[in-house]
């Protein structure tokens, strides 16, 4: 098979997905699921879970054109018998994709988003003799909190799948050493939208501020008490920062808290969940991103940040040290004001010495639609000639 002569079909089983309560949640997948749709005919198919309201039949669909992709969500009804509703789940993702077949969609591989949805993933593709990539991100892997029942589903979903898609080697490491699970990796990063995210110089005036911008989920592992107290540090010292903080989360409340607390409410700013392009409009503002968290599998954040050309300051903490090297940035402990203050205090002085255009040409190169989307392409393609041979 010659990997120009055909564009394969690929359905997209997600365990995350953006939706209407929850437009921040997979967003990485929606990215992978663009990425690869430049080289192949792609549909998603995501279970929304237990719908109570349904009365006839076991399922309810909705079938619509998202962003560009053709998107199918599943409802399921609750199973009437204890401890069967994952019975029903499966069940369903089985309806929702012989729906497909019956329509004329039968897909070449089928690529799953998280162990989750690896589990029918892999039960569908062993019944009709489908390959199966699944693609894992979930920082819980790490933090050693996938457990019972899950476990199981992680194993079950990695040991049957032809290949794993960690997208980190930090990931891939804990994966198979913190948990035993021996399967075919194959590490393929995320992907950022360089049509969004785009190089930009920020126009300074003479009295201007320098602006850092933090995007983040507020929650503990994001780090964000160290940020502010080495914010607490250095304005002891310099008054020509502030920092914007970008996104929501059960921690909010407390960080505005000890903000007030600290003394720098008035150099730091919430401003709260923001929409994607709202987002590239922040980072083209700032004069570099700043990552304190305690874990990552790989930070998003950063390659958006760098797809406009700014420098970063991130702590050491997974995935983000296989990303930002000197050329980017810095990287420090995680968990240390002190390393985090000093590393601050230098870019602040420093930052535009790093160069917009060789940090936005490096992420085109390794993480743009295309460059990750010709990954998948590929493994893909080599999937289904190892099946032919």
């Amino acid at each position: 098979m010659e990997e120009s002569s055909k564009r394969l079909k690929v359905l997209h089983i997600a365990g995350w997905y953006p939706s209407k309560k929850n437009p921040t949640a997979g967003i990485f997948v929606r990215e992978h699921v663009k990425a690869t749709a430049l080289y192949n005919d792609v549909v998603v198919l995501y279970n929304e879970g237990v719908d109570r309201t349904i009365k006839n039949g076991c399922c309810r669909i909705e079938d619509n054109i998202e962003e560009g992709i053709r998107t199918i969500r599943l409802y399921y009804k609750k199973s009437p018998f204890p401890k069967t509703t994952y019975i029903a789940y499966l069940w369903s993702m089985f309806y929702g994709y012989r729906m497909l077949v019956d329509q004329g969609f039968k897909p070449d591989v089928i690529h799953a988003h998280i162990y989750s949805a690896g589990v029918p993933a892999v039960l569908i593709g062993k019944r009709y003799g489908i390959p199966v990539v699944v693609t894992e991100g979930y920082s819980g892997f790490p933090r050693k909190l996938v457990r019972g029942f899950e476990k199981f589903k992680a194993k079950l979903a990695f040991k049957l799948a032809d290949v794993v898609c960690p997208k980190s080697e930090y990931l891939r490491k804990h994966i198979e050493h913190s948990y035993g699970i021996r399967a075919r990796f194959k590490v393929i990063p995320n992907t950022v939208n360089t049509s969004l995210f785009t190089p930009s110089i920020r126009t300074v005036q003479k009295k201007d501020k320098k602006h850092m911008l933090v995007v983040a989920l507020l929650s503990d592992v994001k780090g964000i008490p160290y940020l502010l107290k080495a914010l607490s540090k250095l304005i002891l010292e310099r008054d020509d920062f502030v920092l914007d903080i970008v996104g929501d989360g059960p921690k909010r409340r407390e960080y505005e808290d000890l903000t007030r607390m600290l003394g720098i409410s008035e150099v730091v700013n919430f401003h709260g969940l923001k929409s994607k392009s709202e987002v590239a409009e922040f980072m083209k503002r700032c004069d570099f991103l700043v990552v304190s968290s305690l874990f990552e599998t790989f930070a998003n954040v950063l390659i958006e940040a760098m797809a406009c050309g700014r420098p970063i300051v991130t702590t050491d903490c997974g995935g983000p040290s296989e990303i930002v090297t000197p050329m980017i940035g810095i990287k420090v402990p995680p968990g240390n004001s002190e390393t985090l203050a000093d590393a601050i205090n230098y870019m602040l002085d420093h930052h535009s010495e790093y160069s917009t255009d060789s940090i936005a040409k490096y992420v085109q190169e390794c993480y743009s639609y295309q460059a990750v989307g010709s990954k998948f392409n590929s493994l893909y393609i080599s999937l289904l000639r190892n099946r032919e041979e």
